[in-house]
């Protein structure tokens, strides 16, 4: 799988983690006290639907392109209300050409007391996040391995806040070191929010990386799940999943809201399903 994600934006998997995560922003913007998001895997912030690589693979019209125009019942309309923003204030002239990444989305959901450090590692894609977000004095973009970031950076200052840890899954060993690294975080800052993204590929492994992270002793884990498709004889993105610490208290019940609605636009083939489960906690 060549994961530069320009290959992948506004598929379904991108879909359902950005939906989650602006539910996530949403909820601690609740208090008026300051927090911070740190996106460890950031990107280069905007992708071009029209491009070369988008073009390649198509995914964007079986994930945002479905979801744009939709028809969807008031709940779930208004709990997918800030992603769609997100993704139409990126479009002003109406139609789809741009999609946004999750740290142009989580800028457009912050107050101005709130923060954003965006890391990324490759140095090309640094220099173009760096670009779009020029000037922005709420957004710190770090040229850096998103994965040291979750100790130099832990905790934040404001104390409040959420780590997105969204790694391209290019090589092998990415779940344990997923489930290591967040070992780790956790330490140093066990009141954190913390999303964690990983892709639907290989059954074992991800039967394995659910069962290590209850080996963590992190007292709350809640893990999303959305699958579009059975498992495929080659290995494809059959789904995707998105591991939650610390959820809010609001996020199971949104979910079984916004997660049926996604799956009936999203779903390419049956029998396949969305999940959600406590791996810790409630």
């Amino acid at each position: 799988m060549n994961y530069r994600h320009a290959y992948h934006a506004g598929n379904f998997a991108d879909v359902v983690k950005h939906t989650v995560l602006c539910r996530l922003v949403e909820y601690l913007k609740q208090k008026d006290k300051p927090f911070r998001v740190i996106d460890t895997h950031a990107g280069i912030g905007r992708y071009d639907l029209a491009s070369v690589e988008a073009g390649k693979t198509g995914e964007w019209q079986g994930g945002v392109g479905r979801l744009f125009e939709a028809t969807l019942e008031p709940r779930a309309a208004a709990l997918l209300q800030p992603y769609l923003q997100a993704v139409r204030a990126e479009n002003p002239d109406g139609g789809l050409r741009c999609y946004p990444g999750s740290p142009l989305i989580v800028r457009h959901l912050l107050r101005k007391q709130d923060r954003l450090t965006a890391i990324e590692l490759h140095p090309e894609d640094a220099a173009r996040l760096k670009a779009v977000f020029a000037g922005d004095f709420q957004t710190r973009v770090i040229e850096l391995d998103g994965w040291l970031a979750l100790g130099a950076h832990l905790p934040p200052k404001e104390k409040r806040g959420l780590v997105l840890v969204d790694p391209p899954f290019e090589g092998e060993g990415e779940f344990p070191r997923l489930v290591e690294n967040l070992r780790r975080a956790h330490r140093r800052w066990p009141g954190g929010i913390y999303a964690l993204w990983y892709p639907v590929k290989d059954r074992k492994a991800v039967a394995a990386f659910r069962a290590a992270l209850k080996e963590t002793g992190i007292p709350k884990l809640f893990d999303i799940g959305f699958e579009i498709r059975p498992a495929s004889n080659e290995p494809s993105l059959d789904g995707s999943g998105l591991v939650v610490v610390n959820p809010p208290f609001t996020l199971e019940g949104e979910l079984r809201i916004m997660l049926p609605a996604l799956h009936r636009l999203l779903a390419a083939e049956q029998p396949s399903r969305w999940t959600v489960d406590w791996l810790a906690g409630e």
